[in-house]
C-alpha cells in the first residue's frame, strides 16, 4: 500500500481531509521517522489521516534547532511553529505549508491538544545551543513535553478517554527516552551535550526508569487507541540493551537488527498488543 493510500477523504467525525496533504505528511514521516510510519500504516485508514499530520508536525519541530549553526535561525523556526499552533487555535486560515494545512484539518476534528503541541515546540529550544539540559529534572520535563505529550496527543485524536492519560503518558515518556538514547551519537556529532550526566551508571538509571514507566503503562487499551502506543514498539528492546550495557548508547549500538525490528512490530499487530 502506498504511504497515502486511501488516507484522505472523510475522516472520523465527518471532517474532510485532503488526500494529497495527508500523503505529503505520510512521506515526511516515512523519511524521518520510519518507526512511526510503519506503526501508523498498521492502523485503520481514518486513523492515518489524523496521525500522519501530527507526526509530520513533530518531525518539523524536532528538526528546527538543527537547520542552521546559528541558534537564532532555529529559534525563529520554532517560533514559527508556535505561531502556527496559536493560529490554528484561533481559527485563522492555515499557513501555506505542507504540514500546517493538514494539521489544521486535524484540529477541525476537535480533539487536537494545541496546548500540548505548543509545549512540545517550546521544549525543543534546549537543542538551540550546545549546553543542553541543566539537570536531570530538565531531561524529565523534556521527555514529558515531547515523548509523553506526543503520545497522549495521538491517543486523544484516536478517542482516548482522560482516564487513560497517566498510562499513555508513561508509555510515551519511556518511548521518548528510548528514541532519545538512540539519537545521542548523532546529537554528539552535531556538537550537542545530550545528557547532564553521561556516566554509565546515570545512563543505566535512566533506562531503568523508562522500563519502570513502561511496566506501569502496560495493560489493555481500546483497540482504536492502540496505534498511538504501537509507535513505541521498540521501547523495551532499546531500554533493556541500555541497562545491560550503557556503553552501547555512546557507541550507537542500541538498534536491533532490521529483521528483529520488523518482527517485533508484526508480532504486536497480529497479537493485538503494543
Amino acid at each position: 500500500m502506498s504511504a497515502g493510500g486511501g488516507a484522505g477523504g472523510t475522516g472520523s467525525g465527518g471532517v474532510e481531509f485532503d488526500p494529497e496533504g495527508v500523503a505529503a505528511c505520510a512521506q515526511i514521516v516515512a523519511r524521518g521517522d520510519p518507526d512511526r510510519f510503519r506503526a501508523t500504516m498498521a492502523a485503520p485508514v481514518p486513523a492515518r489521516a489524523l496521525l500522519f499530520p501530527l507526526y509530520a508536525f513533530n518531525l518539523e519541530v524536532a528538526r528546527a534547532p538543527f537547520v542552521s549553526a546559528e541558534p537564532m535561525i532555529g529559534e525563529m523556526r520554532l517560533q514559527w511553529w508556535r505561531d502556527v499552533v496559536a493560529e490554528i487555535g484561533a481559527g485563522a486560515p492555515p499557513r501555506a505549508h505542507e504540514v500546517a494545512g493538514p494539521l489544521a484539518a486535524v484540529a477541525a476534528h476537535g480533539r487536537l491538544q494545541l496546548e500540548t503541541l505548543d509545549r512540545l515546540v517550546a521544549a525543543h529550544r534546549v537543542h538551540l545551543d550546545a549546553s543542553g539540559f541543566e539537570d536531570a529534572g530538565h531531561v524529565e520535563e523534556f521527555l514529558d513535553a515531547t515523548g509523553a505529550g506526543l503520545t497522549w496527543a495521538a491517543a486523544r485524536l484516536l478517542g482516548a478517554k482522560p482516564g487513560l492519560e497517566p498510562r499513555v503518558r508513561a508509555a510515551g515518556w519511556a518511548a521518548g527516552l528510548a528514541a532519545y538514547l538512540r539519537a545521542i551519537p548523532d546529537l554528539e556529532a552535531r556538537g550537542k551535550h545530550p545528557l547532564p550526566d553521561g556516566r554509565p551508571e546515570a545512563v543505566r538509571g535512566w533506562a531503568h526508569e523508562g522500563l519502570a514507566r513502561l511496566r506501569a503503562a502496560r495493560g489493555t487499551v481500546p483497540q482504536a487507541v492502540r496505534p498511538a502506543l504501537l509507535a513505541g514498539w521498540r521501547t523495551e528492546a532499546t531500554l533493556r540493551r541500555a541497562v545491560a550495557d550503557p556503553g552501547r548508547v555512546a557507541r550507537g549500538e542500541l538498534a536491533e537488527s532490521e529483521f528483529a525490528r520488523r518482527a517485533g512490530l508484526l508480532r504486536r499487530v497480529l497479537l493485538g498488543g503494543w
